[in-house]
């Protein structure tokens, strides 16, 4: 059973916070989604220290601490494509929303970053460097952990949308301080444990996006359950190819090629995939005009809806058109719970106002689809330790 922050013994709360977040996305939703429960720290908590991630690190441009001859801790700069990844910009603009000052701690010794927070005053907000710069933790490296552990006195993850990685500020982490779900993280699991567990009816999900092999997954778990699967997107365009049609160089999931549950999703009848495309080429870059009126009839009469992936190009304004009528289809019905999540379908609704026409936006992409595919997600196991 997760701990939760709400609930969480005031006594525990005064100490040091280690608030873990996610700001690797192109804008500042996700941040702001985490405010609530910053402020809720601040009103218990002597100091927060925020860790995130952004992006991958080249490793081999990172410099390593290398002790000089006076016996001091020397260290280059952080360079190149790494300058891009770090958090200083991301400490900026937290402290915009929040209207207090954020300190930023650069790239450095876990254990000079401590007597930072140390010297600290109370009440402050500390924005560690980029988790990723550190090797130990996409690993889950329990040394790396232990150590980020020292710097404060509790653990508390909001970055629901990270909970699927097992990594050492998400997972090891756990093992070493006490640790609770934040406010956002507890919104995320109430609200998508209940689609799990008894969703209305009918239920229909909507599943697009480059990532097609965690859309079949959600496909495999929900297959006598929902109403419809409208794919769109790699998803569709894999099992079109499966069916025979010919789909020239459009995106598809080459590792899902002919497997015996790809096979058996494309024979499933409450998969529908679309009838006409706009095409570029030998490229299908989004679904026809056909397509998307069909699919907004199941949508239209749907209790419950789920919506992960666009399904065209939709940095480019003429691919865009396809999730904009599944956009304002979902949005229209205001009888359905309807859920949106992923960075790209996120800031898509953000773009054309329609976000706040959906019962909720979860912060999760990649975290939201595992979840209701039923697996178990790292982040959720180590708050259950």
């Amino acid at each position: 059973m997760i701990s939760y922050l709400r609930t969480a013994n005031s006594k525990v709360l005064a100490g040091t916070a280690l608030l873990r977040l996610d700001f690797n996305t192109e804008d500042n939703w996700r941040m702001e989604a985490a405010v609530p429960t910053i402020e809720f720290l601040l009103r218990r908590a002597s100091k927060i220290v925020i860790i995130s991630h952004r992006g991958r690190p080249d490793h081999s441009l990172i410099p390593a601490f290398v002790k000089t001859t006076a016996g001091r801790r020397a260290n280059r700069k952080i360079s190149g494509v790494n300058k891009k990844l770090s958090l200083r910009r991301d400490a900026a603009n937290l402290q915009k929303f929040l209207g207090r000052r954020v300190v930023f701690v650069p790239y450095m010794p876990l254990q000079k970053a401590k007597m930072i927070i140390s010297d600290a005053p109370r009440g402050s907000v500390i924005v560690l460097e980029n988790m990723r710069f550190w090797k130990g933790e996409e690993v889950n490296d329990p040394k790396f952990a232990k150590q980020l552990a020292s710097l404060t006195d509790y653990y508390v993850n909001d970055a629901f949308a990270v909970s699927h990685r097992a990594n050492a500020s998400v997972s090891a982490i756990t093992k070493f301080l006490p640790a609770f779900g934040g406010l956002e993280f507890e919104r995320e699991v109430r609200t998508l444990s209940k689609i799990l567990k008894n969703p209305k009816q009918p239920l229909v999900f909507v599943l697009g996006g480059g990532k097609a092999g965690d859309k079949l997954g959600i496909i495999k778990y929900f297959k006598n359950k929902a109403k419809w699967f409208l794919l769109g997107g790699a998803a569709a365009n894999t099992i079109l190819r499966l069916r025979g049609m010919d789909i020239g160089k459009s995106m598809v999931d080459n590792n899902k090629k002919d497997t015996p549950d790809l096979k058996m999703i494309a024979r499933l009848k409450n998969v529908a995939l679309p009838v006409d495309f706009n095409i570029r080429g030998d490229m299908i870059l989004d679904a026809g005009p056909k397509t998307t009126r069909a699919f907004a009839t199941a949508i239209h009469n749907a209790k419950t809806i789920i919506w992960s992936g666009p399904f065209g190009v939709i940095e480019k304004k003429q691919y865009e058109r396809g999730s904009l009528a599944i956009a304002r289809a979902i949005a229209k019905n205001r009888k359905a719970f309807s859920v949106a999540g992923g960075g790209e379908t996120v800031m898509f609704l953000k773009k054309h106002k329609l976000d706040k026409k959906f019962g909720f936006i979860s912060t999760g992409g990649g975290a939201m689809i595992d979840f209701l595919a039923g697996k178990k997600l790292p982040g959720i196991e180590a708050l259950e330790r």
